[in-house]
Order: structure tokens, then C-alpha cells, then sequence
């Protein structure tokens, strides 16, 4: 497929047809509240961190979102245990307090439905790191969320992050890609996403009845949702994998 490659900073008139873009997310990943709070701001004041890739026909096919941050700063100096959420909160506090980034952190890479299975993913990420180094960095740090996890919802993170194939690269797809371009795992981010709600809102997300006490699976998530039916509630906690790219 033949592509092109831009920024929203480099073409702000696309920034509608970027943010409608479809995509696959399941209905509670998009729950999350600090991704509400801060996802959809990164076209409009990270303008030039926001890549999209358009096919020869002009449709937009893909995105690739990241956030400059400043790891080194007092305070920090490791990757977060809460992961993509606190790196969200990270950025847009620097970008507040006029703080100097060192570090990228990429936040997502998302195909439309139809263009998923050609390569646009590796494409994508590509195009992330390049313009993360067009931008004078040496180095971009991803909170990688393994798209085979969810087969495996009871496997604990650390096991299935750091399985390998014979040739040695990781186990799950998402992972292998990073591997390929260079990345090496840093650590598990064991809360990287939140989402909380009331079991008549987990009910809606998902289709199933929420009435059990417990670990319930449910399609597309990592792990099991905590169920407390004499509480009305329910609690996904997702793990990300923390990997860095050197640049």
C-alpha cells in the first residue's frame, strides 16, 4: 500500500479526519478516564507528535501518537508502574510548567479495521521513531500493550512478556515488532490503564452479566475484571510492557 506520511502540526486541516478515523479499541479500554482527559488533546497541543498515514486514494489509514516528556526530571527517573496513564499526566504537566522534554513516549499506534494485517503497525512505528529523532531525541519509550495477551487473560504479565520464540524474538506479535525495531523490554508497568465502573455501565460495555463475584474474562481485555456485585462495581487493571527504543 502505497503511503504518505505527515504530521497534524504539517497539515492541521486533517485534524477532524484524523480524530474520526474508525478503529478497533474494544468499548471499556475507551473508559479509561485519564485517556479521555488527555488522548484526544495530543493532535491539538502535541500537533507535531501526531503522525496519521494516508492511502493513495487521500483516506486516512493510520495513526501513530506520542508525547515528549522529561523522565529525568526530580522525582522520576524510572518508567511509571502506572504506565501509559501516568505518562499522559506526565507530558501534559511538563507542557504546563513549561518543563524541557527528554525523553518520547509513544501512545499509540492504531490502524483503520479495513487496513489492518498489512504491515502498517511496523510502518507506523517506524515513522514514530523518525520523527522522534527528527526531534533530537535518542530515545522513545513505549508502554506496549501485547494485542495476544488477551487470549491468555490469566497468564501473569511478567511470564507472557518475556516468552520467546525459538529464534528469540518475543512470543506475542505486538511485542516482536517492537523487538524488531530495536526495542528491548525495560519493566512491566502492572497498572498502566484504570477503568472502574458500575456493573450496570460493565454490563453495556460488554454484553455480559457482571452478577458473579470474581475474576471475569472478558473479550479484548489482558487480564480478568474484578466483579464486587454488593458493591456495584467492577475494576480492570491493565499491564502494560514498558519498552525503550534506542534512536
Amino acid at each position: 500500500m502505497e503511503l504518505k506520511v505527515s504530521s497534524v502540526a504539517d497539515r492541521p486541516e486533517m485534524l477532524q479526519r484524523v480524530l474520526a478515523m474508525a478503529d478497533t479499541w474494544p468499548e471499556f479500554v475507551v473508559q479509561d478516564p485519564v485517556g479521555n482527559a488527555h488522548y484526544g488533546r495530543i493532535p491539538r497541543e502535541f500537533p507535531e507528535y501526531a503522525l496519521f498515514a494516508e492511502d493513495e486514494r487521500g483516506e486516512v489509514v493510520a495513526q501513530a501518537f506520542s508525547v515528549p516528556f522529561a523522565l529525568g526530571t526530580e522525582g522520576r527517573g524510572r518508567l511509571p508502574a502506572r504506565g501509559w496513564d501516568e505518562v499522559l499526566v506526565w507530558a501534559f504537566a511538563d507542557l504546563r510548567a513549561g518543563v524541557r522534554p527528554d525523553t518520547v513516549s509513544a501512545i499509540s499506534v492504531v490502524i483503520a479495521p479495513h487496513a489492518l494485517g498489512g504491515g502498517l503497525s511496523a510502518r507506523m512505528l517506524s515513522a514514530m521513531r523518525d520523527n522522534a529523532r527528527a526531534h533530537g531525541f535518542r530515545e522513545v519509550v513505549a508502554p506496549v500493550r501485547p494485542n495476544a495477551k488477551h487470549l491468555e487473560p490469566r497468564t501473569p504479565i511478567e511470564e507472557y512478556a518475556h516468552r520467546v520464540r525459538p529464534d528469540g524474538l518475543p512470543h506475542d506479535p505486538w511485542l516482536r515488532v517492537h523487538a524488531r525495531a530495536g526495542a528491548a523490554i525495560d519493566s512491566i508497568a502492572p497498572a498502566s490503564m484504570t477503568v472502574a465502573g458500575s456493573l450496570e455501565q460493565w454490563r453495556r460495555w460488554t454484553g455480559l452479566p457482571f452478577d458473579t463475584r470474581g475474576d471475569i474474562e472478558v473479550p479484548g481485555a489482558l487480564v480478568p475484571v474484578r466483579c464486587e456485585p454488593e458493591r456495584d462495581y467492577a475494576v480492570y487493571v491493565e499491564p502494560n510492557v514498558w519498552m525503550r527504543h534506542p534512536l
